[in-house]
């Protein structure tokens, strides 16, 4: 029931971010021009217990109680989830920020697909990501249930009393969340807090979304979630079946091709030659993809309506749409420029063990 909750509640996260963007943005000039000013925060709880991390990063193990008379920005992420990585540069910039007024930053890194759960994944993830907070391991989702919380991302504020104050869910809000940030350590006696607000160059996957042109939802794989599945006959739950494409997907219906075992979160692909269409709309289109063993690597080609990206290319992928999965993780793809309109994306890979998870676009 826990799993089905959330990814029901991150399925809804994406269509609200999506539909009310425009909306987002204009709090977010709003928070810009009232920044400095003090707003009501009401104490929305105590601050949870903090010991059911099964291990930390970049720090020894951190408590709720040790950490009184610091502000607390606690973000739940988890690091193939484009949400949570297009939130990353802002979580940086105040960590280096407000570090010396008593800010302290805690990633809690909170598996959605089970390569998540790997301490070795992400090590890599937080090292690639130049997270130098500390982050703790929420493998059993022992934190997330003591927050009580319903997303990926989510951002908690806890005052120098150790009170919640403020959260919220999704993306943006980030001036707003700055302001608070800067009303908690004034509230705690720090002075000298500029109230000026950081500015990031955001690249990569890392870049926010292109909003107005964005028309495809997230779009999970593994039969558990699975959605618009268009190959002819339907999907064989973990056996394996070759699957054929047909020459036209409608927006948003996606398709196989080759010998493919569908599982419940995942897809694998069991011989060389193997293909993933889908049809979209967006500017960004990211698959959440590696090599089903570890160690290994899968080669793999880019199309985009049949030809070469060119240089609508991901960080990936070259011109030529080239790429090699290495790591279990978000592979941006996909980056093109307007207009944007619908295209028919395909991934060819040319070596067989490919295990793909979920689209996301942005």
């Amino acid at each position: 029931m826990f799993e089905e909750i959330n990814h029901n509640r991150r399925r809804f996260i994406g269509t609200v971010v999506m539909t009310v963007a425009a909306a987002q943005l204009g709090m977010i000039g709003c928070a810009k021009a009232e920044s400095s000013a003090t707003v009501r925060l009401p104490v929305e709880g105590n601050f949870p217990s903090l010991g059911g991390a099964t291990e930390w990063l970049n720090s020894k193990p951190l408590a709720a109680e040790g950490l009184r008379g610091k502000v607390v920005l606690v973000d739940f992420w988890t690091f193939s989830c484009i949400n949570s990585l297009r939130t990353l540069p802002y979580i940086r910039a105040w960590a280096e920020k407000y570090k010396d007024l008593g800010l302290v930053v805690i990633g809690v890194q909170a598996p959605e697909f089970a390569f998540e759960k790997n301490i070795d994944n992400v090590r890599w993830a937080v090292k690639e990501m130049r997270l130098e907070y500390p982050i703790a391991i929420d493998n059993n989702h022992a934190i997330w249930n003591d927050f009580d919380n319903e997303a990926w991302p989510a951002v908690y504020f806890v005052d120098a009393k150790g009170h919640i104050r403020h959260h919220y869910f999704g993306e943006g809000e980030y001036a707003q969340a700055e302001a608070i940030i800067q009303q908690l350590l004034t509230e705690a006696g720090t002075s000298g807090v500029d109230h000026g607000l950081v500015s990031v160059d955001a690249r990569g996957a890392e870049a926010a979304a292109d909003w107005g042109s964005l028309k495809s939802p997230e779009t999970y794989v593994g039969y558990e979630r699975a959605e618009n599945f268009a190959s002819p006959g339907g999907a064989r739950s973990n056996k394996s079946r070759v699957y054929a494409a047909p020459v036209r997907l409608s927006l948003n219906h996606w398709a196989l091709s080759g010998a493919w075992t569908v599982g419940k979160q995942s897809i694998v692909l069991n011989q060389a030659a193997g293909r993933i269409a889908y049809c979209f709309h967006a500017r960004d289109l990211h698959l959440v993809m590696g090599p089903a063993v570890r160690g290994t690597s899968v080669r793999f080609r880019v199309l985009i309506d049949g030809h070469p990206p060119g240089a609508a290319h991901g960080v990936d992928v070259d011109e030529q749409g080239s790429g090699k999965a290495i790591e279990q993780r978000l592979y941006q793809l996909i980056r093109q420029s307007e207009p944007i309109g619908d295209r028919q994306f395909e991934i060819e890979f040319l070596d067989p063990g490919a295990e793909t998870f979920s689209f996301t676009f942005g």
